[in-house]
């Protein structure tokens, strides 16, 4: 009775073996890492970092900021990495494999990111244009004397409510032409979407080889924001009451370290920034040689990241010291979250600069890097996934890779043109609001459940072994067995708690629209419970089996042992054998056993 169903485990294994036989490597390791770096260093660290530091105590806020780091980012990076360079599969084959019952957090990270790649591009569609308008002599958004500009426009930032200043006029009635509300549609701003579309294309050149491209892009892309970066810093500190700005930024208060808040938003802050959960660094280490040092790489992508946040902050700060010089007001009142630091408060530190068009145009450019390569890393997750499930019949409809890349690019495009008429900006608010806060944390939990504790400890410490001769050492154990587990729980329960309705400055969403925002986070949730329908239905036995089975490593694929991978060199594959359980394993493991 077994044997029909075994033969077709043999054809299917031997079919996936055919397929990481023939998948591609990065030419270099240095490519990957540096991918990472790009993947993970994105528009969060400059406009997300530097406002929770000041709110969160300053200074103060380093200390639960690398704790969590230490505790909870190096260590799931690594959780992640290790997973996807042994596999070598994306998320939802890596997922299926860890535990088939969870299989639905990998198809969750894949919608997740597949929808975050539509409006994240939203963002670099923005950068382009204020790119573009930053050739201008005087910069559009330095004075009131544009036909865009209300009665209400003033040069300088006010504690007045009913004032606005240049900057927020340029991007609220020029770039955005902003309605009042999700209710009122409006038009095209079709100067955005042609944007968009430019921002597609290169999103497309730099992945349409898949990594053999990325790999050559991201060596600008990952590199060159940090030239930009110090560019900046060295000119902001000479400007007057740049010292106040740095000072107001890292002088701590303890007392806060004494609110929970300040702890989960650490953690939040490691967690989102790195990208735990969205698949990215996951799909993307599946690429890796198979004996690639993963500790090196998961530290080397952690640390960047962090002391870019630093770094942006003290680039941020001091150029917000010397607007609170020039225009006699608190460095607090300019402090903002989001979007708004980048593209309205931060360009107004331009207007009174000397030379303000240059350093306009590297800014800008900047932030154009930082979110392309976070960009195409969300999309090569969809690429990655779909080829590996349906490599056959996608090579047979489209002929080529780089087709079906371009109708993934192309897709993700069309579902971005809500974000580029005129009520745009409330579009994104709430699909951001919605995954990134919401569904984010979610997946997180149930990833960590399914290869923490279900695929377990051992396993994970086993196959780094195999990979680079090396188990992982106590410390790593310890956070991937209690501490990452214990720390997600209360930072989704505290999510939970802390939940507020989305809003785009004092703007509520109406409830139909929380409703649609909602929709959006259960399209990648709802995988979850899907996913485990499916495993229980399609295991036979009896419900318990069905069970037992189905948080059992490799459950789906019939085995009774896991598969061995041989060692490989840098530009060699795992070979995957089918093991019989009443088959004595042979010294070097066969690339194929017939049952």
């Amino acid at each position: 009775m077994e044997l029909g169903p075994r033969r077709a485990t043999v054809v299917t294994r031997g079919a996936d073996m055919d397929q990481h036989l023939s998948r591609p490597t990065w030419s270099r390791q240095i490519e990957f890492t540096l991918a990472g770096i790009g993947c993970a260093v994105g528009l969060g660290n400059v406009w997300r970092f530097p406002y929770l530091c000041y709110r969160s105590g300053g200074g103060a806020f380093l200390v639960p900021y690398l704790l969590m780091l230490v505790v909870l980012g190096i260590p799931l990076l690594y959780m992640e990495l290790t997973v996807g360079q042994f596999m070598r599969r994306g998320p939802v084959h890596a997922l299926a494999n860890v535990c088939p019952l969870l299989k639905g957090v990998g198809i969750a990270s894949v919608a997740i990111s597949f929808i975050m790649c539509t409006y994240y591009n939203v963002v670099i569609t923005w950068a382009l244009y204020y790119l573009f308008s930053s050739f201008q002599a005087p910069l559009p958004w330095q004075n009131c004397n544009n036909t865009w500009n209300t009665p209400n426009c003033t040069n300088h930032a006010t504690n007045s409510s009913y004032s606005s200043t240049a900057s927020q006029e340029f991007f609220k009635y020029k770039m955005l032409e902003q309605t009042s509300g999700v209710e009122e549609t409006g038009t095209m701003r079709w100067e955005l979407f042609l944007t968009l579309l430019l921002a597609w294309i290169l999103i497309y050149f730099c992945i349409f080889k898949g990594v053999k491209s990325t790999g050559k892009v991201v060596y600008f892309t990952a590199l060159f924001p940090y030239v930009i970066l110090i560019a900046l810093l060295i000119n902001n500190v000479r400007l007057p009451g740049a010292l106040d700005g740095i000072t107001f930024f890292i002088v701590p208060e303890w007392d806060k370290l004494l609110s929970v808040e300040v702890w989960v938003n650490a953690a939040a802050q490691i967690f989102n920034s790195i990208g735990i959960g969205f698949g990215s660094l996951l799909a993307m280490s599946s690429y890796n040689s198979f004996n690639n040092n993963v500790l090196k790489d998961t530290l080397t992508i952690a640390i960047i990241n962090s002391l870019t946040s630093i770094l942006a902050g003290f680039v941020i700060f001091s150029a917000f010291g010397y607007m609170s010089h020039l225009q006699g007001i608190p460095v607090s009142n300019l402090a903002v979250d989001g979007p708004g630091l980048v593209y309205v408060v931060y360009p107004q530190a331009f207007a009174n600069m000397p030379v303000a068009q240059l350093w306009a145009v590297m800014f800008f450019f900047m932030l154009l890097c930082l979110g392309l390569d976070s960009e195409f890393a969300m999309v090569e997750v969809m690429v990655t996934s779909l080829m590996d499930e349906f490599y056959g019949q996608l090579i047979t409809f489209f002929k080529r890779k780089e087709l079906f890349v371009l109708a993934v690019c192309g897709a993700a495009c069309l579902l971005g043109i809500p974000c580029v008429l005129q009520v745009g900006i409330y579009i994104f608010q709430l699909m951001d609001h919605y995954t990134a806060i919401v569904s984010i944390m979610f997946l997180a939990f149930f990833e960590v459940i399914a290869i923490c504790w279900c695929y377990g400890v051992n396993r994970l410490s086993d196959n780094l072994e195999e990979m680079t001769g090396k188990k992982a050492n106590i410390f790593f154990r310890l956070c991937w067995l209690i501490v990452a587990p214990v720390l997600i729980t209360v930072i989704l329960i505290f999510s939970i708690i802390q939940f507020k309705p989305a809003r785009y400055g004092d703007y509520v969403f109406p409830p139909w629209a929380q409703g649609v925002g909602w929709v959006i986070a259960m399209a990648s949730i709802i995988w979850i419970p899907l996913g485990a329908i499916h495993t229980l239905w399609v295991l036979p036995g009896s419900f318990m089996q069905k069970l037992k089975r189905s948080i059992t490593p490799y459950g789906l694929d019939g085995m009774t042992k896991m598969p061995y991978y041989e060692r490989g060199g840098r530009d060699t594959y795992p070979a995957i054998a089918v093991i019989s359980s009443n088959i004595s394993l042979p010294e070097k493991p066969p690339i194929q056993t017939n049952l």
